[in-house]
């Protein structure tokens, strides 16, 4: 069975969108540069506020998004489509009297080493009130070292983020998937379960720590672990996508079915979701339905390498004698 590549969240500080004196800026354009230079046909861009998603819209096919009358402030850029799912793209400054167009550059990537390959970097974002702004400002600082791959300036100023606000669960969690990326997994870990310690309810935390066990191969230990993180937030694909995944590799089957289901009905799904259900479904006996699935797969990637190892599998399953 092939190896699933997993993703850390690392949650983006949101700047909260400042009016400048309530006037909205009558247009903002994102041109989104796939680092293939194959534009995503199911590219959406999504403003994120502190308060949550500001707009939403989908990419035409020069794949521009445009945004009409958003309020003027700040902003950080969430992209999602096919062969990625959340990927921060950085952040924006729309002002009424400064520039309106945009660019942010996407690179898919993905597991050259087995089928289930996720991007390597998924990012949320999260807010809370009770944080000092000095406090947010350094882990906004921490993000922008993050996306620079200065992972040593990252971890300093996390802990200085941490320094002002110790009860500050999200900077915990920063802090765990740079001490990875470092490779220090003691640390990692530790950090992790510093911000679960915090806040038992951070779903993203407890992601982070399954994709620890994913790869240790430990798949029951993430499965415990990614149902808590599910339980917390029910419209988390990435959770219910590795809990699909853990649930197969522990050989509960009809688990794997429903939560791929499940992650199927999210915003942005990926489409190796339909994979995992469609090997479940092929342990079980039920080659139709495992056919369904890996054709709704091909309806949603229908090019890449993993597409063409699903056309491998798909014509298998026909072939075999029913």
């Amino acid at each position: 069975m092939e190896r699933m590549s997993v993703v850390f969240l690392l949650l983006l500080g949101s700047a909260a969108a400042q009016l400048d004196d309530g006037i909205p800026v009558r247009q903002v354009r994102v041109q989104v540069d796939f680092v293939n230079r194959v534009c995503d046909p199911s590219t959406h861009v999504t403003l994120m506020g502190q308060t949550g998603p500001v707009a939403d819209g989908a990419a035409n096919d020069r794949c521009v998004v445009e945004f009409a009358n958003v309020p003027a402030g700040s902003y950080s850029l969430n992209v999602s489509g096919q062969g990625f799912i959340d990927t921060n793209a950085g952040s924006i400054h729309a002002s009424s009297t400064g520039p309106s167009d945009f660019k942010v550059r996407v690179k898919r990537r993905s597991d050259p080493n087995g089928a289930y390959g996720l991007p390597v970097s998924s990012f949320v974002s999260v807010t809370d009130l009770g944080i000092p702004a000095r406090a947010q400002k350094e882990f906004v600082k921490a993000g922008e070292s993050f996306a620079r791959q200065d992972f040593t300036a990252t971890v300093q100023k996390l802990n200085k983020a941490i320094a002002i606000y110790p009860a500050y669960a999200g900077a915990y969690n920063n802090l765990g998937v740079t001490y990875s990326r470092l490779g220090d997994e003691a640390r990692s870990q530790d950090a992790l379960r510093k911000a679960i310690s915090i806040n038992d309810h951070f779903a993203p935390a407890y992601v982070n720590l399954a994709r620890m066990e994913i790869r240790a191969g430990d798949f029951p230990g993430a499965e415990t672990l990614l149902t808590k993180a599910a339980a917390f937030d029910p419209t988390s694909t990435m959770a219910f996508t590795l809990l699909a995944y853990t649930e197969f590799r522990a050989g509960h089957f009809d688990d794997a079915i429903e939560n791929s289901r499940k992650a199927h009905g999210l915003r942005a799904p990926h489409a190796v979701v339909h994979q995992v259900a469609a090997r479940a479904l092929k342990v079980k006996g039920l080659a139709e339905d495992a056919i369904a699935e890996l054709e709704l797969f091909l309806k949603e990637e229908p090019s890449g390498h993993r597409a063409e190892d699903v056309r491998r599998e798909l014509a298998e399953l026909r072939d075999r004698p029913r």
